[in-house]
């Protein structure tokens, strides 16, 4: 059922942004950038690690997006004389809604992003989004003989699996903030996000409990957008 909504709404996107499609010069842009994890596992203190993304957009309209997205990082924790380290990878497609789609500017984009100030701008590029996607595990861990009984006798287990590939849910929110003014829109944009990983598999840590394992990634990146429409 969660996997028919996550499809459910990229699609309602999709065909939302058709009648508008043609206001927006330049469709695709590619990112990347960096930030920290934050995980919330079965060992609850948090080692905040490095991670870096990489990303492709479709822009069906200015404020309505398509993309995949793809993460390399990791994760870490400890605690009960143990710890684990995932140095995991990652790689989903999502959709984005922005502001802007409510706000009355889509009718002529060109116009709007020639005369806006950059308040309305950045205030049009604030966006949530969610997705689907896979996450590839390479942990090691260290439990201790206390945690490990501890897990035993109150229903959880450690996992055998510690390269295991599983589906993961992405939500989103951030804001592009774009700079230059073109006819065609603005070129560049710094991104600021937030994105909280759903799983559905407790094994982010090596620990199998009784709550599915979450991570979270605060980024910092850029985007370039490509080619115009003609």
């Amino acid at each position: 059922m969660k996997k028919l909504l996550i499809f459910s709404f990229i699609g309602i996107l999709f065909l939302t942004g058709l009648t508008v499609s043609a206001q927006f010069s330049r469709p695709i842009s590619i990112g990347a950038g960096a930030g920290g994890t934050i995980n919330l596992t079965d060992l609850g203190n948090v080692e905040s690690k490095f991670a870096f993304y990489g990303e492709l957009d479709y822009l069906i309209t200015p404020y309505i997006s398509v993309g995949l997205h793809g993460e390399k990082g990791t994760l870490a924790g400890n605690g009960y004389d143990s710890d684990f380290k995932n140095r995991y990878f990652a790689g989903n497609i999502n959709g984005k809604l922005r502001l802007g789609h409510f706000l009355d500017n889509t009718n002529n984009y060109s116009y709007y992003t020639l005369e806006a100030n950059t308040l309305s701008r950045i205030l049009s590029n604030i966006y949530v989004g969610a997705g689907a996607g896979l996450v590839k595990n390479r942990i090691n861990r260290h439990i201790s003989e206390f945690y490990a009984n501890y897990l035993a006798s109150n229903g959880g287990e450690l996992a055998d699996k510690l390269g295991e590939i599983h589906f993961v849910v992405p939500l989103n929110v951030g804001v592009d903030i774009p700079f230059g003014r073109t006819l065609y829109g603005p070129q560049w944009a710094i991104n600021v996000n937030y994105q909280h990983t759903l799983t559905f598999n407790d094994n982010l840590d090596g620990i199998k409990n009784k709550n599915n394992d979450q991570y979270g990634f605060v980024s910092l990146g850029v985007k370039y957008a490509l080619f115009n429409r003609k």
